[in-house]
């Protein structure tokens, strides 16, 4: 573990000038035994407040003129501690009624003196860590801006121009707020820092009745704050102050209002001011406004999808900092530890970088601290937890570095000195026995944070990237083109160069920006590298082709391309090999975001976890639509998930059944409880009423594919007899008919996300002729006099997946009753064989591949499963089960099925699985050996052991006819006798 504290240092740090120090120590012991009802016993000092003050002393010549200006300050820090000092001060810098500029501007001075002295006392006599005393000093810095404003809204209220909506608090409700930017923002402001500041107004809110336009009297506003903070009297300055972040600087007023602001950010704004818009906070004036502001550009700061472009205007920031400044290489004399290479600004952009790219995802990465960020990450598993220590210990050790040299002259400098003697000072300050050892621990630092940032802006990757793309010169036809072509396994060379001159004129939208253009010819030699080694390369790059002329933009996603270039990889296999995939990319090319997560390659099955997810991402919803449009985002990106991970043999069916049917599950407890509350701001609450889902088919049975379905039924319970309590009540079968129809609605309702699942309702009672939501009472009369066997076949995979605890308990309770009634087995063999027969005359298929139609799939596997269920539920309630290969287990422990009969029908229930969610990712209607592509048939071969598709499907027969014959044997063979008994009875 790295920490600022195992470093090699004394604290408090020595003296560097040990003979000044003793002497500026006498001189301060003088000065209190002067003061005033004192005497000289307060001058006596033990060895430990000695130490401190010679270590002040000793080592910064502005600290020893504060302590000498204000000796009963610094002995009380010494007796009071740092804490209570600056309490002390905190609490008096506030702006007096009635005061004037002048004496605020004084006062406010000598309280920044004694707060100056405080936090540098506390900080060299290791009474406060780094994190401490970066918070001591913003929120001092905040305070201080507070009273400034407080004093100038104060007059003004007392002139008549503004009005004073909270006498208590002349700044609540003015329309005038102050953003703290930067360090302050997030603070972690430096010792001698000047302060990020942007102004805004509302003119709609301002309670002005002066004479001047509105925008002229907070400009004015605005330039006495900045007067009262930075002019330099004879009593120094508060803080020197920077309005340069505001939008458009050059161009804009001190003062903008706040709809200016908000067009600017939604229309121009760039990278770098989203990344500063992370650290902004309120911190004086009215704080309501400026909260409102930071909430309605969340969407500018935080984007919804990866955004990679981003990390290309840090890396260019980064280059021009190195190049410009001369900060090319490491070192210690000369060096900047802010803006150098391994500084605390590539700290920094490490960590916004991570912000900018996934915070509009990731909500607990929209902290402002750098260390927070840096936890999160490694919390998140996005970085190494050895790496986030060490990125942690660099930062503080850094930051104290670069208050010490401040704390010399109060300086704003982040340079060390090049002269040896004042090295030596520094090394002194920061507890270091020489200077040999200072610069060791320093440049270890520095390696460290520069090596970290390089890995992440990934300058190795792409020097090595360059040093493969010669001879891939698509400015011209050369031969030497053809040839590299050749060699990467492209067979027809010249439609290769046709496809990329097409892309590098800009003929299809995404392309038609120079920058993508520019992004695009970068990534080329690695496109035709990943796409030449796939089984098909043309193939495979006239899918990409089709795929780019879809795009509506390119920049974000060649930015995607260029960051990580394993993604190109993937892309070539959901190119070759899944149709689904590749339409779900074409619609949304930001799913290729999800493979950046860190648990992208663990299968999303944990029902817990991905609850907790979605309300991560639902936590930055605007609105109703904007949750709706996020859940189905969060969907998508999980279906895509399981998908890939289909595809690259990471899943297998059943598993990908459980995990799709989780997804589903955490959709639905988000959000039929926002559908809820929406409906209960019309309507009302329902006293006395519970609502419940219960899931049927493939959701309830935990089999789910990628294009599945849903199967609902909706039940609630309440006094028929009862009104909701809103302002246009409704009856309970009304109230709960239209809920359950807004349920439907937010789940199937198409938006600018696609919509989430079809919803099939024809399980419920009565079928497509009954209630959308059927009363409990009704559920179970039904079911316990009117239910036909195929439906109690159907309540055999049924489950409740919403709903109060006891309501569910009725529910099921419901349920197992009418799967555990006893029932003729004959009877029962000859109802579900004929509903059998049925579906295969309507709905069959001979096609071997159709393994859910198909006599002897999939539908033969339930029909078995759930016959076996109500056969033998009365006895033997253990055995009710959803999912089908667990009921075939479940039968084989139980001894209710031949042991090899049931292995044999798990096999080829989990094979059959298999086949059917590669079929869904291949997305045809039906399978075409001749034309599918050769990743899904080296797919498949994995799967059967087999090598080629003619050999799968003579085993996939065999499979079919075994199932055909254990469907025979279980269910027509019964059904059969029931027959007979019917001829004899006859």
């Amino acid at each position: 573990m790295h920490a600022v504290s195992t470093e090699p240092r004394s604290v408090p740090p020595r003296p560097y000038d040990a003979a000044r120090a003793r002497a500026a120590v006498e001189e301060w012991c003088e000065a209190v035994a002067a003061l005033p009802k004192l005497g000289p016993d307060a001058a006596v000092l033990d060895d430990a407040e000695r130490r401190i003050l010679e270590a002040m002393f000793g080592n910064s010549p502005f600290l020893t003129r504060c302590a000498l200006h204000e000796p009963a300050v610094a002995l009380a820090l010494l007796r009071d501690g740092p804490e209570a000092v600056l309490g002390r001060l905190m609490a008096v810098t506030t702006a007096e009624p009635g005061e004037t500029t002048a004496a605020l501007m004084t006062r406010l001075r000598a309280i920044k003196r004694r707060a100056a002295l405080a936090v540098g006392f506390a900080d060299i006599a290791g009474q406060w860590d780094v994190e401490r005393v970066v918070r001591a000093l913003s929120d001092f810095a905040g305070r201080a801006v507070t009273a400034a404003v407080d004093g100038l809204i104060g007059a003004q209220v007392a002139a008549g121009a503004l009005a004073a909506p909270d006498s208590g608090d002349p700044s609540r409700g003015c329309g005038y707020v102050v953003l703290g930017m930067g360090k302050l923002g997030a603070r972690e402001l430096n010792y001698s820092s000047d302060i990020d500041l942007i102004v805004l107004y509302d003119p709609e809110r301002a309670p002005y009745s002066g004479r001047r336009p509105v925008s002229e009297f907070f400009i004015r506003l605005t330039r006495d704050l900045v007067k009262i903070l930075q002019e330099r009297t004879e009593d120094g300055y508060v803080f020197r102050t920077d309005l340069r972040l505001r939008p458009d600087a050059g161009a804009t007023p001190v003062a903008i209002s706040i709809g200016g602001a908000e067009a600017y950010y939604e229309s121009v704004g760039q990278n770098w001011e989203r990344a500063a818009m992370i650290k902004a906070r309120p911190i004086a004036g009215d704080l309501d406004v400026g909260r409102d502001f930071l909430d309605h550009i969340q969407p500018f700061v935080w984007r919804r999808h990866l955004d990679f472009a981003a990390v290309q205007d840090v890396h260019a920031m980064t280059r021009l900092i190195r190049s410009h400044h001369g900060f090319g290489r490491i070192a210690v004399g000369g060096h900047d530890i802010k803006l150098g290479i391994g500084g605390i600004r590539e700290i920094e952009f490490f960590v916004q970088i991570h912000q900018l790219i996934a915070g509009g995802r990731r909500v607990p990465l929209r902290e402002s601290t750098t260390l927070g960020v840096l936890r999160q990450l490694a919390a998140d598993g996005v970085i190494a937890i050895d790496d986030a220590d060490a990125l942690r210990a660099a930062y503080l050790f850094l930051r104290q570095l670069e208050h010490r040299l401040q704390m010399i002259h109060d300086e704003q400098t982040h340079t060390l000195p090049t002269a040896e003697a004042d090295l030596e000072r520094i090394a002194a300050f920061m507890g270091f026995d020489t200077c040999a050892a200072f610069e060791v621990v320093l440049l270890g630092h520095l390696d460290r944070v520069a090596r970290a940032y390089d890995a992440l802006l990934g300058t190795a990757s792409a020097a090595s990237r360059s040093a493969d793309d010669a001879g891939l010169d698509f400015e011209s036809d050369g031969a030497g083109l053809a040839e590299g072509l050749l060699r990467l396994g492209f067979r027809d060379p010249q439609a290769v160069i046709e496809h990329v001159h097409r892309w590098i004129a800009g003929r299809y939208p995404a392309l038609r920006n120079e920058r993508a253009r520019e992004l695009l010819r970068k990534l080329v030699p690695a496109v035709l590298r990943a796409f030449g080694r796939s089984p098909e390369p043309e193939a495979a790059l006239t899918r990409f082709d089709a795929f780019l002329s879809g795009l509506p933009a390119g920049i974000q996603l060649f930015s995607l391309f260029n960051a990580n270039p394993r993604l190109l990889d993937l892309l070539v296999e959901i190119m070759a090999g899944a149709a689904t995939l590749a339409s779900a990319l074409a619609r949304s090319p930001s799913l290729l975001d999800a493979v950046l997560q860190p648990d992208f390659h663990t299968v999303p099955d944990d029902p817990d976890a991905l609850a907790h997810d979605l309300s991560e991402m639902l936590r930055g919803a605007r609105d109703f639509e904007d949750m709706l449009n996020l859940t189905r985002r969060w969907t998508n990106e999980r279906k895509f998930q399981v998908g890939v991970q289909l595809l690259l043999g990471e899943a297998d069916g059943e598993r990908a059944g459980i995990a799709l049917t989780a997804v589903a599950e955490a959709v639905l407890g988000r959000l039929v409880p926002r559908v809820t509350a929406e409906f209960v701001e019309a309507h009302g609450a329902m006293p006395g009423g519970q609502l419940a889902i219960l899931a049927m088919g493939k959701l309830g049975a935990r089999e789910m594919t990628l294009a599945s379905d849903i199967d609902l039924v909706i039940v609630y319970d309440a006094d028929p007899a009862t009104m909701s309590d809103g302002a246009r009540p409704l009856g309970a079968s009304d109230y709960y008919a239209r809920l359950s129809k807004r349920i439907i609605n937010a789940i199937t309702a198409l938006t600018g996300e696609g919509r989430l699942y079809e919803v099939d309702m024809r399980l419920r009672p009565s079928g497509s002729q009954g209630p959308v939501a059927v009363s409990l009472a009704a559920f179970a009369d039904y079911q316990h006099e009117k239910a036909w066997t195929w439906e109690r076949m159907a309540l055999t995979r049924a489950r409740v997946i919403f709903s109060p605890p006891d309501l569910a308990g009725r529910i099921a309770a419901v349920v197992r009753q009418a799967v555990t009634r006893p029932e003729g087995p004959t009877e029962l063999a000859a109802a579900v064989a004929a509903m059998r027969a049925r579906m295969a005359a309507h709905d069959g298929s001979t096609d071997p591949w159709d393994v859910k139609s198909v006599r002897g799939g999939l539908i033969d596997l339930e029909f078995i499963a759930q016959f076996l269920i109500l056969r033998h539920a009365e006895r033997h309630p253990e055995l009710i089960v959803g999912k089908t290969i667990e009921a075939f287990r479940r039968f084989r422990d139980a001894g209710t099925l031949d042991q090899s009969q049931a292995q044999d029908l798990i096999d080829t229930a989990h094979l059959l699985l298999n086949v059917q969610h590669l079929m869904r990712l291949w997305g045809r209607e039906a399978f075409d050996e001749d034309s599918a592509p050769n990743a899904l048939a080296e797919r498949l071969a994995a799967l059967f052991g087999l090598p080629t598709l003619v050999t799968i499907r003579d085993a996939l027969v065999v499979r079919e006819e075994q199932v055909r014959a254990h469907f025979a044997a279980i269910v027509e063979h019964e059904a059969a006798r029931a027959e007979i008994t019917s001829v004899a009875n006859e």
